[in-house]
């Protein structure tokens, strides 16, 4: 991806929720307190690259409810340029998150006919691709129902018609394909995109490559056999890959203190991405995705950890106190 895009911004697309997460480690049926905050995996993004100084734009649906209005506000409280529609006949969604024992996150979703699940392709005649260098898509968005998958699609088509560059990331969630096998949507999805994200286990199964192969240069060549230009592979504790043109990097992790890792991965794809849009080279994009990560690891909320420039910055110094 060149640079000089970031003028132009990103916009995402897919279901923020309302999130509730348990104040302490226990679980659920012994805590007394919780905290009520906002997440999902597209919103998480927009917020990563607003916190990097990139335009973002989230379009999603809400439901008519004061949760609805609380994703919202809290999307605009970051900066985020917020499209959302407010759908009267579904609730907003919900993910309850606790932490059952140290370094154990325990999600559970309640999001089955929400107001997120039911984006339609008309929902896109709010976006004017042409005013966006990037548009920002999640595996998620296809498993929540019909007809977000064939919005998720549209907007690919919509996009590419009008000079927009589509960044993927598979963000696999088994738990939203119950009865049907993901491989196929997702590979399909993959084939139309420029920059494809996904951890080494979301490459073999959309690849179709063994389940031993452990090779991030071999997963790497596999997604861009499927028709990106770009290819990312994420690998927890192993770091991770990239891959675009005739060059291949490695990066490895940065050891933190883990309180929770989820949003972690949508931190590292928001700092990839604005860097790559800023024009930097592969190597640095990597290594920033991965400083971004490890920050968000160190947090026990969905994005309100994420870093700014100044924790990106800070984040190899020897005095851990800012003065």
């Amino acid at each position: 991806m060149t640079g000089g895009d970031m003028t132009r911004g990103v916009v995402t697309l897919g279901e923020s929720m309302a999130l509730i997460r348990g104040d302490g480690v226990a679980g659920l049926e012994h805590l007394a307190t919780a905290r009520i905050e906002t997440g999902g995996a597209e919103g998480n993004v927009a917020v990563g690259l607003t916190r990097l100084g990139v335009d973002a734009t989230w379009l999603g649906r809400v439901g008519d409810d004061a949760l609805g209005r609380r994703v919202a506000g809290e999307l605009r409280g970051e900066g985020v340029r917020v499209v959302a529609i407010v759908d009267t006949a579904a609730p907003t969604g919900l993910m309850i998150k606790n932490t059952p024992h140290a370094g154990r996150t325990a999600v559970t979703y309640y999001r089955a006919g929400s107001a997120g699940s039911r984006l339609t392709p008309a929902d896109l005649d709010r976006i004017d691709f042409a005013q966006h260098a990037l548009l920002h898509l999640t595996g998620i968005t296809p498993a929540l129902s019909a007809s977000a998958r064939e919005t998720a699609f549209a907007a690919v088509e919509l996009a590419r018609a009008a000079g927009c560059a589509v960044s993927f990331d598979v963000n696999l969630r088994a738990s939203l394909w119950p009865a049907e096998d993901p491989a196929p949507v997702l590979r399909s999805l993959a084939a139309l995109v420029d920059i494809v994200i996904a951890g080494d286990d979301e490459a073999r199964l959309i690849t179709g490559s063994p389940a031993a192969l452990d090779d991030p240069a071999a997963l790497l060549e596999a997604l861009r056999d499927l028709g990106p230009r770009e290819a990312v592979v994420k690998r927890g504790p192993l770091g991770a890959s990239a891959s675009a043109g005739g060059e291949v990097v490695h990066q490895a992790a940065f050891a933190v203190p883990v309180v929770d890792t989820v949003g972690a991965g949508d931190a590292f794809t928001a700092a990839y991405l604005a860097r790559r849009l800023a024009g930097a080279p592969l190597a640095e994009a990597v290594r920033t995705a991965a400083i971004a990560g490890a920050i968000a690891c160190t947090h026990p909320s969905d994005w309100l950890g994420y870093a700014r420039p100044s924790d990106l910055a800070a984040f190899d110094a020897a005095d851990p106190v800012r003065r």
